[in-house]
Parts: structure tokens; C-alpha cells; sequence
């Protein structure tokens, strides 16, 4: 009976194993590397369309700021200008280069 059992035991496990090991062969087979890469480019077009979106949502919450601030005649507080100066109030490098 008992090696009956371990018989059984033998065999589940081997049929276990020779099933991931074909599924882990199959990944490398020119079919395999096909349908690997094409999950990858389309995950990473769907990153790049979540970005795209954010930006684009970003843009539209400043732009309804900016017509606000000048609506009711405000001074927009211009954070480029900072970015472009260096401590000492002259242009950084970066903003000479497109003077």
C-alpha cells in the first residue's frame, strides 16, 4: 500500500514538472519571445497613454488658472522666470543659450 502511495505521489509530482517545464520551454521559442515582447510594447504604450493623459489634465488645470488670475487681474506668479535665473539674478546657461 504504501508503495502504492509513493508511486502516486511520484507520478503527480513529475506531471507537475513536466508541465512547467514545457511552459518555461515554450517562453523561449520564436512564438514564446513574440508574445512576450508584444505584452511588454503594450504595456508600455498604455504607460505612455496614462502619462500623456496626466499632462494633458495638468495643462488644462493651469490653463483654467491662468484664465482665472486673468479675469480678476492678478499678477500669475511666472515660475519659469525663477527656474531660468541663477542666485545672483543673471540668466543660468540654459537661458542663454535660446537668447
Amino acid at each position: 500500500m504504501k508503495r502504492l502511495l509513493w508511486l502516486g505521489i511520484g507520478l503527480a509530482v513529475g506531471a507537475v514538472v513536466v508541465r512547467k517545464l514545457t511552459r518555461k520551454a515554450d517562453e523561449f521559442t520564436p512564438s514564446g519571445i513574440a508574445a512576450s515582447l508584444s505584452q511588454s510594447a503594450g504595456g508600455l504604450v498604455e504607460s505612455l497613454r496614462s502619462f500623456v493623459e496626466d499632462v494633458r489634465e495638468g495643462m488644462a488645470e493651469r490653463e483654467e488658472q491662468i484664465h482665472e488670475a486673468f479675469a480678476a487681474g492678478e499678477l500669475i506668479d511666472d515660475q519659469l522666470t525663477d527656474l531660468m535665473e541663477d542666485d545672483d539674478g543673471t540668466q543660468g546657461r540654459h537661458a542663454q543659450k535660446g537668447s
